[in-house]
């Protein structure tokens, strides 16, 4: 077979011929159901594969007598030894419901995602607020009660809603540029979470196929493509809180397999001006293996939402007693949102080592939102509320061929793809308003068209128990505005590209040790409306992050991760989203240290804990006026839990984050705070019966915080002090699940 593509021909040097044998075979469990995912390790070439969503794999250069380790985290680790390499192996695994126990530390690249696997296996998503919570060292806050995307802190950063960690669904980017509200705002919410599989992240900016904001770091989740069993499910709880889930397998066969899944919740939240908070999302997926292992699989998902909210108040507001913790100052704030998704994947199997992945995504975005931050500093009379919207078209393609080559008798991996991304805006604005219904002045207006090309290559080339990764990256954007305030039509462009080397080395003694030294090039990219007027900024500001780390099983229960690491960004940019601008605030630096923690101390209580350090920096601004306003320096979580297959389980989990600087001075502080959680139930038969309660011991606390300025009606001077959202108070939910 021959291909024209270019990008296979230049790299076709490295393809050679096998002289050995290739073994094929099946991983399966006990009921005969194929797994995927599954390890399976050479223990004589140090080679490695993975079973596909079939559970088949193919393993090139195998001997007769080699011994295959395979491992699972659901399953027990068995050994094969191959007495006949033209033979097809049908290996079975037992299951293993103790989890930490037959885990392995494996040679590869991002072991860390074992961390997130185990969490997931024993823990499961279950509201909107988990999904991202689960990234060991990754905090959230939600300032508008659900109806916003969250706003992160990782390593270090106040990443706003996004501007440094980039966010994927099954390849669909999350992450918005150019957005009405923030550079990168990532709204997780059209994701249900009991349809999470599995979640792939890594901190920093090491990996190749992840390109725009991905600095601090990457998350990547992978929806499931069938469900052990159909259910239903209701959750009621305090605050006028509902919930109801359905998830439904349409197919479900080997080699087919199609499911839907719907998700509706409603809340008022603890404000005294209810929130009216309402979520509708409903997704359908559908995967195909052809016999030849190629597979094919879509999703479509639609999501809509809706919200009042309470907006951030001002500490002295609440000091002098006139409104309470949970007052508002203009309860005409809130908003809507809506996004529908089709993404298509093909995955074409070329021969027994080399294959093309292709996706192609598409999305239809809407975005609406009143926000009073300063109320009444502009505008004395009318108040300060503006409006933000737009409508977007997202969509996009990427390639990505893998090819498994020998090179001086080792199994290396080249990997690389091309592809592209087009955001397309309508009437993205910022507007003055009063009381969501009358605009007073349009302060920005006009139509985005920004694009991304992009290609990357990169190799896994093993050495004994080394692992060399060198890779490179090269995007190529076009910024386009039509600024519809203008008196005529112009139509302003800039055009950038960007090329971000990086290089991972792994070292793996053991199946009980791994070391490695990560190092890499990032970048995030600045709005449009900006870029194109403002060419002597940086455009597309890089990050140069490098880790020394180690992931260690120190006994068959207890598994460490500790890494020191150093981040260093050229340009870093705050969106002033009440004035349509976006200010510069120089080149900043970042060291610190992260530690987790797994332990499972009997067969089923297992303990899990996250320490992160950071210590951030500017670069340019003075000592004593050199800090980063809501850089957390000090983060931890940690929890207990209770795992059982059949009968009681339950989870105690907390979080805790140190107090912050909220200005460059340090003269304001955002009050740091400790949270509890707890959630346990009981499973019988086809039934699941669990109790859930946030902030088990009632703390009061701040959610977000931030440093504004800002004039109250009866004031006659402005005041810059802490203005916050406050956290949900204890709250009870009970929750039903029934499953056929």
């Amino acid at each position: 077979m021959k291909y024209s593509t270019p990008i296979y021909l230049i790299f076709f040097i490295f393809s050679t011929t096998i002289s050995a044998q290739t073994l094929k075979g099946k991983i399966v469990d006990q009921k005969k159901k194929p797994i995927e995912e599954a390890y399976i390790y050479n223990k004589k070439t140090g080679s490695h594969v993975h079973s596909d969503k079939s559970g088949q794999f193919s393993f090139t250069n195998i001997s007769r007598n080699d011994t295959l380790f395979v491992s699972h985290i659901n399953f027990k680790d068995t050994f094969v030894v191959i007495k006949d390499p033209s033979v097809f192996y049908t290996i079975q695994l037992e299951e293993n419901p103790s989890v930490l126990e037959e885990v392995v530390i494996k040679p590869e690249i991002n072991t860390l995602n074992l961390f997130t696997d185990i969490d997931i296996e024993l823990t499961p998503v279950t509201s909107s607020q988990d999904v991202l919570r689960k990234v060991p060292g990754l905090f959230i806050g939600q300032h508008a009660g659900g109806g916003k995307a969250e706003q992160i802190f990782l390593r270090g950063f106040d990443a706003d809603h996004g501007t440094d960690v980039n966010i994927t669904v099954d390849g669909i980017p999350v992450n918005m540029v150019s957005h009405a509200h923030g550079q990168g705002y990532a709204d997780m919410h059209f994701l249900i979470p009991e349809t999470i599989k599995r979640l792939d992240f890594d901190k920093g900016s090491y990996n190749p196929e992840k390109g725009n904001f991905a600095t601090a770091g990457y998350v990547n989740y992978e929806t499931k493509n069938s469900f052990e069993q159909n259910s239903v499910s209701l959750e009621y709880g305090q605050f006028n809180t509902f919930r109801m889930v359905g998830l439904f397998n349409l197919i479900n066969k080997s080699n087919q397999k199609a499911y839907i899944a719907s998700e509706y919740s409603l809340t008022d939240g603890p404000f005294e001006s209810p929130q009216n908070f309402s979520r509708f999302n409903v997704m359908g997926k559908y995967s195909y293996i052809f016999e030849n292992s190629d597979e094919l699989s879509f999703l479509i998902s639609n999501f809509t939402s809706e919200w009042d909210a309470s907006g951030q108040i001002p500490q002295r507001a609440v000091d002098n007693g006139s409104i309470s913790r949970f007052g508002s100052i203009d309860d005409t704030e809130g908003g809507q949102t809506g996004r529908s998704n089709f993404l298509l994947h093909f995955k074409k199997k070329i021969d027994e080592n080399q294959y093309v992945k292709n996706t192609f995504f598409y999305s239809l975005y809407d975005f609406e939102l009143y926000s009073n931050f300063t109320f009444f500093l502009n505008d004395p009379v009318n108040g300060d509320q503006i409006r933000q919207k737009e409508k977007r078209k997202l969509f996009g393609w990427e390639s990505i061929w893998n090819k498994n080559y020998t090179l001086w008798n080792n199994n290396g991996l080249l990997k690389t793809g091309l592809g592209f991304r087009n955001d397309l805006t309508d009437n993205s604005e910022l507007s003055h308003t009063y009381g969501r219904n009358n605009t007073l002045k349009n302060i920005q207006l006009g139509d985005i068209n920004e694009a991304d090309i992009f290609g990357f290559i990169g190799t896994e080339y093993p050495v004994n128990k080394w692992i060399l990764n060198p890779s490179v990256r090269i995007d190529y954007f076009n910024f386009r505005y039509n600024d519809a305030l203008k008196d005529s039509y112009v139509s302003e462009e800039n055009n950038q590209f960007i090329i971000s080397p990086k290089f991972n080395i792994i070292y793996s003694p053991s199946n009980y040790l791994q070391l490695y030294l990560k190092m890499g090039k990032g970048f995030h990219s600045n709005d449009t409306r900006d870029v194109v007027v403002e060419n002597d900024k940086k455009t597309l500001p890089a990050s140069y992050g490098s880790d020394l780390g180690m992931i260690w099983k120190a006994t068959p229960n207890l598994m460490i991760n500790i890494a020191f690491w150093y981040l260093f960004l050229e340009q870093e940019f705050v969106y002033v989203g009440d004035e349509g601008i976006v200010e510069p605030s120089g080149r900043t630096q970042r060291t610190g240290i992260d530690l987790s923690i797994r332990y499972q101390f009997l067969r089923d209580f297992h303990f899990h804990g996250d320490l992160n350090y950071a210590h951030a920096r500017s670069i340019d601004d003075p000592k004593g006026e050199d800090y980063i306003p809501l850089a957390p320096n000090f983060t931890f979580t940690a929890g207990l839990s209770y795992f059982n297959p059949s009968g009681f389980y339950g989870n105690l989990s907390m979080r805790h984050i140190n107090n912050r600087p909220a200005n460059e001075d340090n003269s304001i502080i955002a009050k740091g705070y400790t949270v509890s959680d707890l959630n346990t139930g009981y499973r019988f038969k086809n039934f699941d019966l669990s109790i859930i309660i946030q902030n088990l011991l009632n703390t009061e606390w701040e959610e977000t915080q931030f440093a504004t300025e800002s004039r109250l009606f009866y004031e006659t001077e402005s005041v810059e002090e802490i203005h916050f959202t406050p956290g949900t108070p204890f709250q009870i939910r009970a929750r039903l699940i029934y499953s056929f």
